[in-house]
């Protein structure tokens, strides 16, 4: 995990009141779902969202109970042609919920499942759930406290994670445990028993609840006669007191307190885990953390770059003009002003072209960039989409069943950023390898101190590579796998699910393999004596890193001279974007 994300567990909610991220199911970043996250901000809901909601619940309800709608009034899977009889379909919710909350494997972090919590708010904003607008309510308040579901790692196959989702369900239902911010189990509630469903049910507003419950929830309670759900409920607020009321209403900030119960009924089961949530959560943070220690790879790369005397012409304009693919375009423009290099570079003496870890930087870091893109665009598409099938549309009032939930375009996007953060790499090893070879530095193999046979840090090549063996792994391509399931009715997977829990693996042996070069190119840098201009942004990444890495060229153990390293490179990432402290 990244050392600037600090996991809620140490973090604690000291951050909760940073800033506000306003969710309104359409233009919601990855960023800020990090943040989030991270619980750097906190969540508010958009008013016109919150008016979405109630629109799609109200409309939900009404078609639910004149015709048949899938999963609200008949089973899920191979049982979809099964009909739920009326008096049955309050409990039907909650044994769907209960049914499904089968994930297993490890607990998740805290970070991943409020990435989840953020993910599920904002898309429910999108207004095409038809779910009771109180659960929007109540993620937000877990987010802004701190609490969050226990859920297990494994249960979804990138069409939907129904697993982990149903876990919230019965958490939000007062059926299935919380954590607090320092991961300690808080105190489970009480349970509420499910609204009967009837035929033409009103809207219902909020009923007040006592302090020590925490916010007042809207839709908990019979409405008085005439009253709309809107009279008392969150979106009749504008964004201003709805500002204003999460920070005053919720009395247990940062305490880890879960929301009160919710009564979840047929009408909102379904509509709750029908969604990639997790995955798209997983896939958010893997984004940041990974486009984060692409952009710190090349800064460690200019130093390197510097400690062999190595040629700015691969950098030059004119190259990347005549073949002007994006990412290596602006990869090659940042590398010449790193390294404070012209745009047109004078030839260098000596040998003619360097090693290909130097010369096609831009050629391996560009589509690196390019797939962090397009990736991004996913992303952004799917964490605001109303893909929940059926989809409820007021409009039409009709509930329309499809295939939105399959994660093809997100399995393939992630499998392929995969493949070029490995690519990226695998250059730095090459430059590690080159790092060791006198020809180009000028010193001793390995980088030795005088002591005769000495092995300098010979071993960071092989701790390097057998890194680099793990990332090979994890860029297995997630999207071929295949599965048939629910008695052949769903007869195809996408494994997005896969592919993000694969991306976030990749971040920490990335982050060490990357490690493993800036010891190594700031080790001969310190015994060439060169040092960078402190005017230029490589030179203040020299002094960032000679601060950090002991200056001692014995012989000895380099485990944590590469951590310390490899904790180091987030710093590098700000000097990147040029908004270093």
């Amino acid at each position: 995990m990244s050392s600037r994300n600090a996991d809620m567990s140490s973090a604690g909610a000291t951050g909760l009141t940073a800033g506000l991220v306003v969710l309104d199911g359409c233009g919601t970043g990855v960023t800020d779902i990090v943040r989030l996250a991270d619980g750097a901000a906190r969540p508010v809901p958009g008013t016109e969202a919150m008016k979405r909601v109630e629109e799609s619940w109200d409309a939900a309800r009404q078609i639910a109970a004149t015709g048949r709608v899938y999963g609200r009034s008949t089973g899920v899977g191979a049982n979809r042609n099964e009909d739920v009889p009326t008096e049955a379909a309050a409990e039907h919710g909650l044994r769907l919920l209960r049914s499904h909350a089968g994930a297993i494997g490890e607990e998740l972090p805290a970070r991943q499942v409020r990435a989840m919590l953020a993910v599920r708010a904002n898309q429910l904003l999108a207004g095409g759930a038809g779910l009771r607008p109180t659960v929007v309510t109540a993620l937000c308040e877990a987010l802004e406290t701190g609490a969050y579901p226990v859920v297990n790692e494994f249960g979804s196959v990138g069409t939907g994670d129904i697993a982990a989702l149903a876990q919230v369900g019965l958490a939000l239902v007062g059926e299935h445990p919380w954590r607090g911010p320092d991961a300690s189990r808080t105190p489970s509630v009480p349970s509420v028993p499910p609204v009967p469903s009837v035929p033409s049910v009103p809207p219902v507003p909020s009923v007040p609840r006592s302090p020590e419950q925490g916010a007042p929830l809207a839709g908990q309670g019979v409405p008085p006669q005439g009253q709309s759900s809107s009279a008392q409920g969150p979106s009749s607020l504008g964004l201003e007191e709805r500002v204003t009321s999460f920070g005053e209403e919720v009395s247990s900030l940062g305490q880890g307190l879960p929301p009160a119960p919710q009564p979840l009924d047929n009408n909102d089961a379904l509509a709750l885990i029908s969604s990639n949530a997790l995955t798209l959560g997983q896939a958010a943070l893997a984004l940041d953390e990974l486009r984060g220690l692409i952009e710190a790879t090349q800064v460690v790369a200019a130093l390197s770059l510097l400690a062999v005397d190595g040629s700015h012409e691969a950098y030059a304009a004119p190259v990347h003009a005549a073949r002007p693919h994006k990412g290596s375009t602006e990869v090659a423009r940042r590398m010449r002003e790193l390294i404070g290099a012209a745009d047109r570079p004078t030839p260098p003496l000596g040998r003619i072209q360097d090693p290909y870890g130097f010369r096609c930087v831009p050629q391996i870091h560009g589509p690196a960039h390019d797939a962090a893109d397009a990736l991004e665009g996913v992303l952004v598409v799917e964490i605001n989409a109303a893909a929940e099938n059926p989809l409820i549309s007021p409009e039409d009032m009709a509930a329309y069943h499809h295939g939105g939930f399959y994660q093809a375009q997100l399995a393939l996007a992630l499998d392929h950023f995969r493949l070029a953060v490995t690519q990226v790499a695998r250059l730095s090893t090459s430059r590690l390898s080159t790092l060791n070879e006198p020809a180009y530095t000028r010193l001793r193999p390995f980088l030795a101190d005088h002591e005769p046979a000495s092995s300098g840090v010979m071993i960071l090549e092989y701790a390097a590579a057998a890194a680099l063996g793990d990332l090979r792994a994890f860029s297995a391509p997630a999207s071929l796998g295949h599965a048939v399931l629910s008695r052949g009715v769903e007869e195809q997977a996408s494994f997005a699910s896969l592919a993000a829990r694969q991306t976030l693996r990749a971040c920490g042996a990335y982050r060490l393999v990357v490690g493993c070069e800036l010891v190594s190119a700031v080790r001969a840098l310190r015994q060439r004596d060169l040092r960078p201009d402190p005017e230029l942004p490589v030179g203040r990444a020299m002094e960032l890193a000679e601060s950090v890495l002991g200056l001692d060229q014995a012989d000895r153990p380099l485990t944590d001279d590469v951590t310390a390293a490899a904790a180091l490179l987030d710093r590098f990432t700000d000097i990147w974007r040029g908004i270093e402290s």
